[in-house]
């Protein structure tokens, strides 16, 4: 590729999207960030990045960004993920995963940004009659975070098939870990993904970790998932972004994972070798739509992009993520000391 287009990253200040950004930059591409900072911090985006703090849905800013930036291609993270607020409180998924992702296209298109990448999920796939799944099994998703993003999915292929745009939809299984090199990690309070639990509960910020149901049928009777490397995920959204550019009349569709589950138990026993210490694990019923096993086939992803993941070892993610749990405190304590940063102002 002679050059490489300037990249717009929606939620750049978020868990997946900043490390996005540091796969993009390492890479040698010109990035900006759009946040509302809302679930994002401002500090996990490098200061030589343009950012704007702003809502996607905002079309008048979308397009000076695009202006200004000379924009070409989109990275879409912005949205909200908590699968059990998603069913207390629908419609908030369904406008920030799902109105405002259909603002964002639109403001894509009457711009003639002809790329974007979508951060979609497994939970479009429901809880499937076969593990592991492939991009063919049948999507059914069973609570709005899944609909949200299955709608936006939906959406993306028909404006493909009307106007001069091409997208790559990426279907996330259990995302974890943080940057190598301790540039970001999982920084929300109150996160809900186990190994965050974990690592807090490591690091004494929690007293216990819940484990959700023992009687699964799984080597173990707890639940089963696919976790990847959230660096070696950012790396497969830059593969993406060049398969888009290289053949501009094809759209993708793919799993995000490396096919190997893990149970709720392997996983705080990896916790537990990590740091040669015990946490404290207190066993509860199932939650309502938790499947007992849910597993990627990255076949396609291996094929169609040649994609090689770095950290698929369960341990090194467990190291990542501890390493910037142990760091958090240090992170909010300079950032909240030092001077602010770079904002582009809203108008």
């Amino acid at each position: 590729m002679e050059s490489k287009p300037p990249v717009l990253v929606t939620g750049g200040a978020g868990y997946i999207g900043s490390h996005a950004v540091l796969a993009l930059l390492d890479a040698g591409w010109p990035v900006a960030v759009i946040d509302d900072l809302s679930t994002g911090f401002r500090f996990a985006v490098p200061p030589s990045v343009p950012f704007y703090h702003g809502d996607v849905a905002d079309g008048a800013l979308l397009a000076r960004i695009f202006a200004e930036q000379s924009t070409r291609a989109i990275m879409h993270f912005a949205g909200s993920v908590v699968v059990p607020e998603s069913v207390t409180d629908p419609l908030k998924y369904y406008d920030n995963n799902t109105a405002k992702s259909r603002a964002l296209i639109a403001a894509a298109v009457a711009a003639g940004v002809p790329h974007m990448i979508f951060s979609s999920t497994a939970a479009t796939y429901g809880m499937p009659e076969v593990s592991p799944v492939t991009e063919t099994t049948p999507q059914n998703p069973i609570n709005p975070y899944g609909w949200s993003k299955l709608m936006t999915e939906r959406m993306l292929a028909d404006v493909a098939a009307a106007h001069p745009i091409n997208y790559c939809a990426l279907r996330y299984f259990n995302v974890a870990g943080a940057d190598p090199q301790a540039r970001s990690g999982q920084s929300t309070a109150g996160a809900t993904h186990l190994l965050k639990v974990a690592c807090e509960a490591a690091t004494g910020k929690r007293s216990h970790v819940d484990v959700f149901g023992t009687d699964y049928d799984t080597p173990d009777g707890t639940g089963v998932r696919d976790y990847i490397h959230v660096s070696d995920l950012a790396a497969a959204h830059v593969l993406a972004l060049e398969a888009l550019i290289a053949r501009p009349a094809r759209s993708l569709a793919m799993n995000c994972g490396y096919g190997r589950g893990f149970s709720v138990i392997e996983v705080l026993d990896a916790v537990d070798r990590v740091t040669g210490g015990t946490i404290e694990r207190r066993f509860g019923p199932r939650r309502a739509g938790d499947p007992g096993a849910l597993v990627s086939d990255p076949s396609l992803i291996r094929a169609a992009l040649a994609w090689k993941p770095k950290y698929a070892d369960l341990e090194q993610i467990v190291f990542h993520a501890l390493q910037w749990e142990r760091m958090l405190d240090e992170v909010h304590r300079e950032t909240r000391d030092a001077a602010p940063l770079r904002v582009m102002p809203a108008a």
